[in-house]
């Protein structure tokens, strides 16, 4: 019988899975002589190897029609942007007026804000978790002492109630309920990046909206990772990345989300000529008048460049689909969980929930013996060619992602930890 821990048993989860690894698409950092086991898409994706073709699509067509380039053909830039719109909508569960490709996360985080939090004297207040990535807490700090509120009192970090720095639904309703006649805004992550928790978004948003209060999501760590039903659960807005599991490059062009209920009404935003209806955008009137949707945020017009490879990384889920990425990111992480559990609990804690429901690709694991030998083991991973990511003070975070990562991806993992382990480390 096959030894389950063995790398033949990796191989043959590999051979018979239902969904085969499309890693060929995608190219590979190589360590000797041979593929890195990398485990960082939560941070970087790998580039597609679709990608250089849509990039240099756009050159040439600068290099042969020069400024005409705007408008000729299906890929003219005037209307570049929407070609994203429909996948977009379809890989996070949204009406496709309801998305648009531009900018990068915080900013539009910022520009979601001068719309949906409109504090007053009475509700001053933004919840967020503690721990939120650095970003997000000084962007909603920076809006608070914008309009005259105090972040010392109006910036609500929940603390985590469970072990690993986790929150449960009930913390989190406890703390909307009892700050909610205060609360102008909840903003909640969709996978929080340090733990690896997934969250039950439509129940975030309808505690929100019950103590009358807008709701905005993070989701820079669960696009491409988790299925997602913007539109059904329901958010006044949502922000997002797309280089790390959309594999789009470093400080790739981002996402946005605008519930359909704001689409037409006369929600107070920054405004800029992109934003504008494209009908009357040319007339060049001195009077804004917003397109429809998301596509009524957007300031300027977008970079051509920038959006290539964003193309070629929305084929590629298009081609397999959310939920059949989904289901092969949680064999994935089942199968690293069974040999932390089976082989390595004496040295390793996954410190992100067991349950798959509350979780996505990412497994975010101390080492046990603290941050001294967590950096040793890191670096002792980075140079036997299996790359994780390092959160100070004490975590690594593995991420297989469905797309490119394999069952042979996470052996290699376990099997240089039991080989830094049984040597004494």
């Amino acid at each position: 019988m096959t030894n389950p821990y063995s790398l033949d048993h990796a191989r043959s989860l590999d051979a018979t899975d239902p969904l085969p690894t499309r890693r060929a698409e995608f190219h590979v950092p190589r360590h000797d002589d041979a593929d890195q086991a990398y485990f960082v898409g939560n941070s970087l994706g790998l580039q597609p190897r679709g990608t250089r073709a849509q990039v240099e699509d756009v050159l040439d067509k600068w290099s042969m029609e020069a400024v005409e380039g705007h408008f000729r053909g299906h890929s003219q830039w005037l209307s570049y942007h929407g070609l994203m719109r429909e996948p977009l909508a379809r890989l996070v569960g949204a009406k496709p007026l309801e998305v648009v490709a531009m900018n990068s996360l915080t900013a539009n985080l910022h520009l979601m804000m001068v719309s949906f939090y409109r504090p007053t004297a009475e509700r001053p207040a933004i919840l967020i978790e503690a721990g939120a990535f650095p970003s997000d807490r000084y962007a909603v700090a920076s809006q608070i002492a914008f309009h005259g509120f105090d972040p010392a009192t109006d910036l609500i970090e929940l603390e985590p109630d469970l072990p690993g720095g986790l929150f449960s639904m009930e913390a989190i309703t406890a703390a909307i309920e009892t700050h909610g006649h205060r609360l102008a805004l909840v903003l909640w992550p969709g996978v929080q990046y340090r733990t690896g928790q997934s969250f039950d978004l439509r129940e975030v948003t309808r505690l929100a909206h019950a103590q009358g209060a807008r709701c905005g999501l993070d989701l820079a760590h669960a696009v491409g990772n988790i299925e997602l039903s913007l539109h059904d659960d329901g958010a006044d807005f949502a922000v997002w990345c797309h280089y790390k599991y959309l594999n789009s490059g470093p400080g790739a062009v981002a996402g946005c989300f605008v519930h359909e209920r704001h689409a037409h009404s006369g929600v107070q935003r920054f405004a800029g000529w992109w934003g504008h209806e494209p009908a009357s955008r040319f007339r060049m009137g001195p009077d804004f008048v917003p397109s429809e949707g998301a596509d009524g945020w957007q300031l300027s017009n977008p970079p051509i460049l920038g959006l290539a490879p964003l193309r070629a990384s929305l084929d590629q889920f298009d081609a397999v689909g959310m939920p059949a990425l989904r289901q092969k990111s949680l064999r994935l992480t089942g199968y690293l969980q069974q040999l932390i559990d089976e082989r390595l609990a004496d040295t390793l804690e996954v410190v992100t929930p067991r349950d798959p429901a509350q979780r996505g690709c990412q497994l975010s694991i101390r080492v046990r013996g603290g941050r001294e030998q967590g950096r040793a083991l890191f670096d002792h991973l980075a140079a036997h060619g299996v790359l994780g990511d390092w959160r100070e003070p004490d975590v690594i975070r593995i991420s297989p992602a469905p797309l490119y990562n394999t069952f042979e991806d996470v052996f290699r993992f376990a099997h240089a930890v039991e080989a830094w382990r049984d040597a004494g480390r």
